[in-house]
């Protein structure tokens, strides 16, 4: 509350910010302070999931004005280098990325951004679903990677003690049928969650116990009558990327999106000699006019995500009901004289 309110420069918005989702990786910057090799090492603003209005422009910004409402891509390059020249500017070493130390989040009631990195959101999609853009371009990022078309049996994994409905698992869900997938099976240990997931596309579900990694393939493909061609992982736990590789089809693609430990061990050699593609990602890059036509068009729905709201002066109740696990997105409202999502 009581920083200064930023100056934006010549290529630079400056926002009164709306809606901000809490991520997973914002909780564990918050508990652990570093995540891999990135360290928190001075104080840094959480948030990377927003919206917002627009409150003024740099001398150089031409397509946004005072009173656009936005959504924001957090990911925003320093420099051009031979991966913004190819479009893969996510893999560019020196990215800005919004909460990742040591650059500041956007969790706070004004914040300024690049301009080209800020998107005019349409009349009919709402500020809590330009926020939600964040995690949705996780999920098309990872099907696009991984070519999910017309007819794709696709496999979601989140078993084994990870949560996938926060919400990376869901919009996976989503974007998969939404891109012709014509089935999708998902796994997790939750009954309930396995609901939501039927709730939002998913064809079939397999709760998990105590199988093998070889036991979940296995009823992955009775359930479907034939392994997946697609496989994305969700989790980063090494008994589901085991589970990945086992189900895939030969010829297949795996693509790895939850992040775990560094090291893990996997049948390589199974992989290896069934040609199953191992696709890693790294966020998203060229997703949010996508995202944005889907929603506008009212083609996916991503509304019944977020599950839990509270003001900006809240943020520790918030941040508390996303350690324990509660419902899918929490998100938080920073502007309080709009109430509307």
């Amino acid at each position: 509350e009581n920083r200064p309110i930023p100056e934006p420069g010549p290529n630079e918005v400056l926002l009164r910010m709306h809606s901000v989702g809490i991520c997973g990786s914002d909780v564990h910057y918050w508990q652990h302070g570093r995540i891999g090799d990135f360290v928190v090492k001075d104080p840094m603003v959480l948030g990377h999931e927003a919206s917002g209005t627009v409150i003024k422009v740099g001398s150089g910004v031409t397509h946004l004005k005072p009173g656009d409402r936005v959504a924001i891509e957090p990911g925003v390059p320093r420099e051009m280098d031979e991966f913004c020249k190819t479009g893969r500017y996510n893999l560019s070493p020196t990215i800005f990325f919004c909460a990742t130390p040591p650059d500041d989040g956007n969790l706070c009631r004004y914040y300024k951004h690049s301009a080209s990195y800020c998107y005019k959101l349409p009349d009919n999609v709402t500020f809590e679903e330009g926020a939600l853009i964040e995690p949705l371009s996780v999920g098309i990022h990872a099907c696009k990677r991984a070519g999910v078309t017309l007819g794709s049996k696709v496999f979601v994994s989140g078993s084994y003690l990870v949560n996938i409905l926060r919400p990376i698992g869901l919009v996976n869900v989503l974007v998969a049928k939404m891109m012709g997938a014509a089935v999708v099976v998902v796994t997790d240990l939750s009954a309930s969650r396995l609901q939501k997931a039927k709730e939002v596309g998913a064809d079939f579900t397999i709760q998990v116990k105590d199988e093998t990694p070889q036991e979940v393939a296995s009823k992955v493909e009775k359930l479907l009558g034939c392994m997946p061609e697609i496989t994305v992982e969700c989790t980063g736990v090494q008994a589901c990327i085991q589970a990945g590789i086992y189900a895939t089809r030969s010829g297949g693609t795996l693509v790895l999106v939850g992040l775990g430990p560094e090291m893990v061990t996997v049948p390589i050699v199974n992989a290896a000699v069934r040609e199953v593609d191992i696709r890693g990602i790294f966020r998203y890059c060229n997703t949010w006019p996508v995202a944005i036509a889907l929603l506008a068009s009212k083609r996916i729905n991503v509304k019944p995500l977020v599950t839990h709201r509270f003001p900006l002066e809240k943020a520790l109740e918030a941040f508390e009901t996303t350690k324990r696990g509660e419902g899918v997105k929490v998100m938080l409202k920073c502007d309080p004289s709009d109430q509307n999502p």
